[in-house]
């Protein structure tokens, strides 16, 4: 399985970015896609996460009712709508995903697939 992030740029606080996530590969292997982000000296924190089905979204305290996850199967796409961003939203945004169903762990080490990360800068 492969994933490829995009979406990522330079954005003023208020604003609204989106990113896409999509997955190629033994995509059939994925049960939950997942976005986490790193700044600059910290760790890895999980951000959105999404089931197959997307009857299952779980997010992240600091980004409920500002971001949005969604996903379109025929196109493998996973999505992370972002808007009202803050400076503290800075980071690199990565995808991830799970190859076990019924759970949608939150932890990074649990995912077995990553893509490669986009820059997401939010200025004040």
């Amino acid at each position: 399985v492969q994933l490829q992030a995009s979406g990522g740029g330079l954005v003023q606080a208020g604003g609204s970015l989106r990113l896409s996530c999509v997955a190629s590969g033994h995509t059939f292997n994925v049960y939950t896609t997942a976005w986490f982000r790193q700044d600059q000296g910290k760790e890895r924190e999980f951000v959105a996460s999404i089931s197959w089905s997307g009857g299952n979204i779980r997010y992240a305290d600091s980004v409920r009712g500002r971001f949005a996850i969604s996903r379109t199967n025929d196109k493998n796409t996973v999505y992370l709508q972002m808007n009202n961003l803050k400076p503290e939203d800075t980071a690199v945004y990565f995808c991830a995903g799970y190859g076990k169903p019924y759970t949608t762990p939150t932890r990074p080490l649990e995912y077995d697939y990553w893509g490669q990360g986009t820059l997401v800068t939010v200025s004040s």
